[in-house]
């Protein structure tokens, strides 16, 4: 038990320029006289001074809101909340434009090497804190994510009330989404370019703290479709899945230049799938460090994006049963003329 009995997972701490605050979930024992001496060891080599600052101004609080400060005992609770700094943040010049706004919903269009909530290196150049402060919201929440490197159309909850109504689309993959990608083309292909569309289907995984995704083999037996999306309140089988996860189609609306423009709709919501799939295929997205090989990490190269665009974003709106579609007013810079 905490000595709070308010909800460990309630911030005792509101929205501040845009960024909310952290929790840290701390030893109830061990060698640290103190909870600050802990948070010191665990992450003294980034900023021990602004961490002490921290605690000496009232800034970590326990759940339910008292104040943790630098003598507060190892024990005394389990969580605490405290705002994240990002000391040398980089700079990203690129803006968000909004695409549409009304009481419930924000769409923009997320340029390239934006990500789109803090997470790293990156806090007040995101795309989530930088519209809490430029639309002064503070209750904008992200309804699905794009990866740093893409671009193009993402939608945020602005209304508290109606977020699950919006969330629930996602959960349950009735969202229509649109892709596009520009891809290098071997110096022979003649193969699947040729006959496009076509569905690819595999099977993917997502280790947290690997980067990339793995592809994983099952058997010709297990190769047919894939299961049913989980919708509702149904249970999850605990029953292991081995075949394919992971389905997009792929169409082609030009070439030249060694370049294929592609139309990506993906069926399933794997992480980085599209990137996996056109790599798979021998024709990788131009620019992506990723795939097929994890390149070594460098500086963003701002005049090299990764080709790859989301362009439209549908559904039927929960609210008032209307359809919706949003598309993106951004161009891939590489597609063949």
């Amino acid at each position: 038990m905490t000595s709070s009995s308010s909800s460990p997972r309630v911030p005792p701490l509101p929205v501040r320029d845009g960024v909310n605050p952290t929790r840290l979930r701390v030893p109830r024992q061990g060698a640290w006289p103190t909870i600050a001496d802990y948070v010191l060891e665990r992450f003294g080599h980034v900023d021990p001074e602004g961490i002490r600052r921290r605690f000496r101004t009232g800034e970590v609080r326990a759940p339910g809101g008292a104040v943790v400060d630098l003598n507060t005992a190892l024990g005394a609770h389990e969580f605490i909340w405290y705002y994240r700094d990002v000391a040398d943040e980089p700079h990203l010049p690129f803006e968000v434009r909004v695409l549409h706004r009304d009481e419930h919903l924000v769409v923009v269009d997320k340029p390239h090497f934006l990500p789109t909530t803090p997470g790293g290196r990156f806090l007040q150049n995101s795309a989530l804190v930088r519209l809490r402060r430029a639309l002064d919201h503070p209750d904008l929440v992200p309804l699905h994510r794009l990866d740093r490197a893409t671009a193009g159309v993402l939608a945020f909850s602005a209304c508290p009330d109606t977020r699950g109504a919006y969330q629930a689309l996602f959960e349950n993959r009735v969202v229509a989404k649109t892709y596009e990608a520009v891809v290098r083309l071997p110096d022979t292909h003649s193969g699947w370019v040729d006959r496009l569309p076509v569905i690819y289907r595999n099977r993917m995984e997502k280790t947290k703290g690997v980067i990339t995704a793995q592809v994983v083999d099952y058997p010709v037996a297990e190769s047919g479709r894939l299961p049913a999306p989980r919708t509702g309140k149904q249970r999850r089988s605990h029953a292991p899945t081995v075949g394919p996860n992971a389905e997009s189609r792929i169409e082609l609306l030009g070439t030249g230049g060694g370049r294929a423009h592609l139309k990506l709709t993906p069926h399933t919501g794997r992480t980085h799938q599209l990137r996996v799939h056109l790599a798979a295929l021998g024709t990788p997205i131009l620019h992506d460090r990723f795939y097929p090989e994890l390149l070594d990490h460098a500086d963003d190269d701002v005049d090299a994006p990764l080709q790859l665009l989301a362009r439209t974003l549908g559904f039927t709106d929960p609210l008032t049963g209307q359809p919706r579609l949003f598309r993106s007013e951004l161009e891939l810079a590489e597609v063949p003329r």
